[in-house]
């Protein structure tokens, strides 16, 4: 069996699987441990702008990768949208929440790292998967002087390509033959996109399934001061 079929034909199923069956049987079995295990109590410097920064990049590129890899090609150009238009769209977007994401994400990273409090509190899955979604954060960014000299001579190619091969893993027919003249930058993101879904289950990413969106809509908290009783007075 070739790497490329390894890595690109086999690999992601197996990412896939552990990702689905391993976030289950955590669910079902400790839930205790569902939780994103916030510091903000042992430091709060810099934190809601690190967290707001990291997490609205992220979401964002996630939320990108998702119309531009998975929603059908036919839309985009019955919305108008051009394969370059569509590529420099995916272009700024990437640079954009991007640099947010990467702000973010190195202030979180150092604070997990020389923060001694938080240090000393982290597990040895917390470092390594702040770490890994950093690598993964840096190679995505590296893929974009690579786009911009695609796009600058008209050649979407490679975007088509990416598009293609992830739609052929979704409908369980993979093709890993796509990604084989794409420039090594990109196998090496995915890569490494990929085992985030396989280290999934095993890091407080989990908390990311049941995020609590509901608190958006719900009613505000009364909150009413304790007040003294005065003497003579019943309660």
């Amino acid at each position: 069996m070739s790497l490329l079929k390894l890595f690109f034909g086999v690999y992601p199923y197996i990412c896939l699987t552990v990702f689905v069956v391993g976030s289950w049987i955590r669910y079902d079995n400790e839930q205790y441990t569902w939780k994103t295990d916030s510091s903000m109590l042992l430091s709060k410097s810099g934190m809601v702008l690190a967290s707001n920064f990291f997490h609205i990049g992220v979401l964002s590129i996630f939320l990108g990768h998702f119309a531009g890899l998975v929603l059908p090609h036919a839309l985009w150009l019955g919305l108008g949208i051009s394969d370059m238009t569509h590529q420099w769209i995916a272009i700024i977007a990437g640079l954009v929440f991007g640099t947010l994401a990467l702000i973010g994400g190195t202030m979180l990273w150092a604070r997990r790292m020389f923060n001694p409090r938080i240090r000393s509190a982290s597990r040895r899955a917390d470092v390594f998967v702040i770490s890994w979604l950093m690598l993964t954060l840096l190679l995505g960014l590296a893929t974009v002087p690579f786009s911009i000299g695609h796009a600058n001579h008209g050649d979407p190619a490679v975007m088509l390509a990416l598009a293609d091969w992830v739609k052929s893993i979704l409908l369980l027919n993979p093709q890993p033959e796509l990604l084989a003249n794409v420039d090594p930058i990109f196998r090496a993101h995915i890569f490494f996109g990929l085992t985030v879904f396989l280290v999934f289950p095993f890091t407080r990413l989990v908390h990311i399934l049941t995020a609590p969106f509901n608190y958006l809509g719900r009613s505000y908290q009364i909150v009413r001061s304790k007040r003294r009783v005065r003497a003579g007075q019943s309660a």
